[in-house]
């Protein structure tokens, strides 16, 4: 049966056991887990079975960024350990994405491809010292739809912009978004964040969320706050 929860949580740990520690008090059901660059080079590939071997399923988060057939074999190296999603980051351009696309279709592999736009921690000043000087939204916009036609399947972007990309690129194009901090939970050090209804509302697919989870003292219940939060939006 496929999982229908939107949430991801977010393992942002140190260490194997930590992580699975924490994935032992949540249920595959009604969550999938996410690892990110600090864990997996840690723990290899040994994090992903673990936690398959659990029943989750996993959004291998390494945001890659390389010449195209590096990248695509990284990609395709993500997808063959059974990973339900990966991504690059869209600013390598047409190239780069197109290569990974074609690379898992070449191989039937059916593991979702997303591309980063503007990291959530991102404000206008930080764009404008890297040379962007279009405003967020439309440097977010551009990357999408560049993203959308070099085969990707969604992308990673605050809700803040989640109505505007549903509007260019379709209901149905991924839009997964960190940045969630339900009603309860402090912002820490993201930016552009949002409730996890009002999130949905503004068209995310899927909900990042990591330490209002993961810091709470008991795990299940915090994601079960979420849930009613997301049942009476």
């Amino acid at each position: 049966m496929t999982m229908q929860s939107p949430l991801i949580i977010a393992l942002d740990y140190p260490s194997l056991d930590a992580a699975l520690c924490m994935a032992d008090q949540l249920d595959p059901a009604r969550c999938r887990l996410k690892v990110g660059k600090e864990l997996f080079t840690r723990s290899g590939p040994a994090v992903l079975e673990a936690l398959h071997g659990r029943g989750f399923e996993v959004f291998l988060d390494l945001k890659f960024h390389d010449i195209p057939n590096t990248v695509a074999s990284a990609v395709q190296a993500a997808a063959e350990q059974g990973v339900w999603m990966v991504n690059v980051h869209a600013g390598g351009g047409r190239k780069m994405m197109q290569a990974a696309a074609e690379r898992l279709r070449a191989n039937d592999l059916k593991t979702h491809l997303i591309a980063v736009t503007v990291l959530t921690s991102f404000e206008a000043g930080d764009l404008a010292e890297v040379g962007v000087e279009a405003p967020i939204a439309e440097q977010v916009k551009r990357l999408a739809v560049l993203a959308k036609n070099s085969g990707m399947s969604g992308v990673v972007c605050s809700a803040q912009e989640a109505a505007a990309l549903e509007s260019c690129c379709g209901a149905n194009f991924l839009k997964v978004t960190p940045g969630i901090r339900p009603s309860f939970a402090a912002a820490n050090d993201q930016r552009r964040i949002m409730t996890p209804s009002a999130a949905m509302q503004a068209g995310s697919t899927h909900l990042v969320v990591g330490r209002p989870v993961t810091q709470a003292e008991k795990p299940m219940a915090a994601l079960q706050a979420i849930e009613t939060e997301l049942a009476g939006r």
